[in-house]
């Protein structure tokens, strides 16, 4: 049975249970129980970039927008519940930056396009022991480094399916999903600008498979499958379209013992779907964490591997294991200079750390790059971060956030610095 409609049955079907063992509910309890949503976020967005080899200068890009939210969650009758909620992304000032959309391409990209969307419109039915969602959704998975929302852009990316949660004994959450589509960063439109690396809707019969067990407070095992079918999208713009389909297996394991917390995970990438390339690649994770005075430190290594076959330097075509669901902001560095990943794949060593400051939140973090493949030098990033809530107002916090990347001269990137002022006001 198609995986949508097995959700769809899977709520029909709880629904009719709740309502026929439970006492009687008041239909009331979805408007008296509901909330309303309203979040604003004010962003301002700088980029200057070194010229790419072989091409002129980008001019630096200048971005002011703002993004506005509206939406009601109910509250629940019978297990039973909604959710709606559009946004608004607006330009202020000046259009001297590249959103993709805007034929601006002179200028560095900043990729918050105007314009307005639902972002979420779903019913959702609670159980003790699960959950089931279907409409329009924010699905983010583990640490989203293969499935997430991509919160940080302004247009959030969410997804059109069903997901089915089930937690049949204490510890364990079985995930499923299927997707159809998948509105991306980019949209809400596509326009005379795009190309195939970035539509604005992602078509496809997507699988997710999440398993995660709570063994004990000292280790948390997940296992997963991600079986992404995506048609109209492409690695690069000059390759076909389905390159980015892909199934991704995988298995992570966490936890803390004696205060230090730990990641460790494998993932093998292979091709899925109407994938016209042969792709076998690997993934690695090797995380430690430790918080003294306050202040949390973080050190990792992480592998995203490239062909192991000649192929990839053959017809523009690029075999590396790549995450294109991913909030791949949270990872490689805030100037996103690796959001594809290289043809020879791509090795960072990181170290962070985060450290309460006058009533903020202050963050720091290196990144040394290399190709996975070949050894050559990708260079060096430096981000920080400082994030306040404003006294008096509350849910309103301010943000300044800075990434500078050295490319050391490779031939596959450019040097890039970044800098953000932002200004969020949540109802809560």
């Amino acid at each position: 049975m198609h995986p949508l409609k097995l959700s769809l049955l899977s709520l029909a079907i709880a629904a009719g249970v709740s309502g026929q063992v439970c006492a009687a509910e008041d239909f009331s309890n979805l408007f008296t129980g509901g909330k309303s949503i309203l979040d604003a976020r004010y962003r301002y967005e700088y980029v200057d970039q070194n010229a790419a080899k072989g091409k002129a200068a980008l001019e630096h890009a200048n971005a002011q927008t703002l993004r506005t939210r509206l939406g009601f969650q109910t509250g629940q009758w019978y297990g039973l519940s909604s959710l709606v909620e559009a946004d608004n992304v607006s330009r202020i000032g000046d259009e001297s930056y590249n959103s993709t959309r805007n034929g601006q391409t002179q200028f560095s990209a900043v990729p918050d396009p105007d314009g307005s969307e639902i972002n979420q419109a779903l019913l959702r039915y609670d159980h003790k022991y699960g959950s089931a969602v279907a409409g329009r959704q924010r699905i983010n998975l583990d640490n989203q480094r293969f499935i997430g929302s991509v919160a940080w852009r302004q247009n959030e990316q969410t997804y059109d399916g069903g997901l089915l949660q089930l937690k049949p004994i204490a510890g364990l959450t079985l995930t499923s999903a299927y997707i159809d589509n998948i509105n991306s960063i980019f949209g809400p439109e596509n326009g005379r600008y795009d190309n195939k690396t970035n539509p604005a809707n992602i078509d496809g019969h997507s699988q997710l498979f999440n398993a995660q067990y709570v063994v004990m407070p000292e280790l948390t095992v997940t296992g997963y499958s991600y079986l992404l079918d995506l048609d109209n999208i492409a690695t690069n713009p000059t390759s076909a379209v389905g390159t980015l389909s892909s199934q991704t297996t995988g298995l992570r394991l966490n936890g803390a013992i004696s205060g230090v917390t730990y990641a460790a995970e494998y993932a093998q990438q292979s091709d899925y779907g109407d994938n016209p390339n042969n792709l076998d690649s690997d993934y690695y994770l090797a995380e430690l964490g430790y918080t003294v005075a306050g202040v949390g430190l973080k050190a990792g290594y992480e592998v995203l591997g490239g062909s192991d076959d000649g192929s990839s330097k053959v017809n523009n075509s690029n075999l590396a294991f790549q995450t294109p669901l991913a909030t791949k902001h949270a990872f490689q560095g805030w100037a996103d200079v690796f959001l594809t990943t290289p043809t020879d794949g791509i090795e960072d060593a990181y170290l962070g750390a985060t450290a309460p400051l006058l009533g903020g939140t202050l963050q720091a973090v290196y990144h040394d790059f290399s190709a996975q493949q070949g050894g050559d030098n990708y260079g060096e990033e430096y981000d920080i971060s400082y994030g306040h809530p404003i006294p008096g107002v509350k849910g309103l916090v301010a943000l300044a956030k800075y990434a500078n990347y050295d490319s050391a001269d490779s031939a596959v990137t450019v040097d890039t610095e970044k800098f953000w002022l932002q200004l969020q006001y949540s109802y809560l």
